[in-house]
This record gives structure tokens, C-alpha cells and sequence, in this order.
């Protein structure tokens, strides 16, 4: 049985096409779950609609889980729509986003580090300058926040857990134990993280996470789950074979998605 419960659409500004896009999609490629999880606002702001580019506006946000609920329930017995979200993990704010989340039937939610030392993880000029101390201090700040996401009890998932080497393939050779502390945190609390096939999209041309990441996961008995991170509709599902297939090479027998917070098993 097929799934992807990674994919956005246009509230957030930076995907096209609409939520029922997304599902046609999932329909014709052959899925039998659909998530919708698109990127949450900055709650914390003053303004409505801190980056246009970048996130829904809070008013939408209520907006966006009705429309979800509304074709979760016509497309039933088609294609089953889970309701996610994408909540980007700030700690200091970590209790306002879970008190925004609370009123809402999410199936889950996606937990994502996009913001670390004051700079976004996708911005390669932050590597510009930085000695190899340095450049340690930052991917381990970065596996920090992972870390606390974790630890918080807010999410069922984590979102593209070595997405800083997205614009920055090097980071991958940056020696820190951090990502091992963090991967067992992670195993320790229970929660997945996703392949996240949209990896393939940017300059580091591959899944998030390397095979050298899934190889520790499956050591320290994560979860996995599948996530293509579309933001146009042809993505949705995308690799999603090809990535079962080196999950099985790697070890994993299984991996799970999750409705009304719970995780449901799939054999790989």
C-alpha cells in the first residue's frame, strides 16, 4: 500500500496548485493514503503573514483544515486524506504552536528544523568563511534543535533530518557525534522520521537522509516513514519504489504512517 504524507499546495507560497491537485495526483500514481501537510504559519508573529514566500497566513490556517476535513471525507472510499501539517520548531515558542495545534483532528504532525543559528538551513553562504571548528558548531546546533524537536511531544515525525546539506553537500562530511545522540533520542521517544525524496531537487541530488544516516536509524531502531515533499502535484509518490527498495537493502522490514496520531504499520 502506497502513501505520502509529506506534499504542500499553494497557501504557502511557494508550491502551486490545490489541495485537491495534490489528491487527484496521489489517485493516478497509485497511493492509497494521502497526507496534506502544508507549511504552518509563524505563529509567533505579529503580523498575519510573517513571509509570504514562505508560509500560509495565520487566518488561513483554520481555512486550511476545513477544506482538508471537506475532502477527506468526499474522497473517501477513493484515496484516504490525512490531515498533517508542517510545523516549523522553535523552542522558544515550542508551547504556543502546541497550544495552536491542540483544538485540531491532525492524523500528525511533521516536526522540521528550516531556521538554525539565526540563518535558514537551505542558505549556502552561511558556510562562507567558517573554519572546521566552526563548521562543527553549526551542524551540531542543527542536531540540537532535531534533538529538542524529539524531545518536545509534539510531533509524530521529523521532517528531512539532514536537510542543511541540501544547498551544501559537504555537510555530510562533517564529523560530529551529534547525529548519533540525536538519532537514538529520536528511537528513545518513538517517533519517525521520513524519507524525504525532495532532496533529489537540490544541489546535493539525493534523498534526505543519506544511506549512512538510515543505516544508523535502523541500527538504533527508528521508524521511517515516506514523505515526497511535493509542491506541484506531478511529485506526490515520487521514488517512492525505488526508496522501498533501499529500505529492504538497509534492513528495514517495515516502515508506518499515521492517522488520528497513531502509527499504522506497512511491510516493506
Amino acid at each position: 500500500m502506497k502513501f505520502d504524507l509529506h506534499t504542500h499546495h499553494e497557501r504557502c507560497g511557494h508550491a502551486v496548485g490545490t489541495i485537491r491537485d495534490y489528491i487527484e495526483a496521489g489517485i493516478k500514481h497509485g497511493l492509497g493514503v494521502i497526507g496534506i501537510s502544508d507549511h504552518s504559519p509563524y505563529f509567533a508573529s505579529e503580523l498575519d503573514r510573517e513571509q509570504p514566500g514562505i508560509s500560509m497566513a495565520k487566518s488561513e490556517f483554520a481555512r486550511y483544515i476545513e477544506e482538508v476535513l471537506k475532502l477527506k471525507e468526499e474522497y473517501s472510499g477513493r484515496i484516504e486524506v490525512l490531515l498533517g501539517v508542517e510545523s516549523d520548531f522553535f523552542p522558544e515558542h515550542a508551547q504556543l504552536y502546541r497550544q495552536m495545534y491542540e483544538p485540531y483532528p491532525f492524523d500528525y504532525i511533521i516536526g522540521s528544523v528550516h531556521l538554525s543559528g539565526g540563518a535558514s538551513i537551505f542558505n549556502k553562504k552561511r558556510w562562507n568563511g567558517l573554519t572546521e571548528k566552526q563548521k562543527v558548531e553549526q551542524k551540531e546546533i542543527y542536531y540540537d534543535l532535531i534533538e529538542q524537536s524529539a524531545r518536545s511531544g509534539m510531533f509524530q515525525i521529523l521532517g528531512h533530518i539532514d536537510a542543511m546539506r541540501g544547498f551544501y553537500p559537504a555537510f555530510t562530511d562533517i564529523q560530529t557525534d551529534a547525529v548519533d545522540r540525536t538519532l537514538q533520542t529520536i528511537a528513545a521517544h518513538g517517533i519517525a522520521i521520513e524519507i524525504n525524496t525532495s532532496g533529489k531537487t537540490k544541489d546535493c541530488g539525493g534523498w534526505y537522509p543519506i544511506d549512512a544516516v538510515l543505516e544508523r536509524a535502523h541500527h538504533y531502531g527508528v521508524k521511517v516513514t515516506f514523505g515526497s515533499d511535493a509542491h506541484k502535484p506531478e511529485r506526490v509518490g515520487d521514488d517512492w519504489e525505488e526508496v522501498a527498495q533501499r529500505l529492504k537493502e538497509i534492513g528495514f522490514k517495515e516502515w508506518v504512517y499515521y492517522k488520528q496520531k497513531q502509527p499504522y504499520t506497512v511491510p516493506l
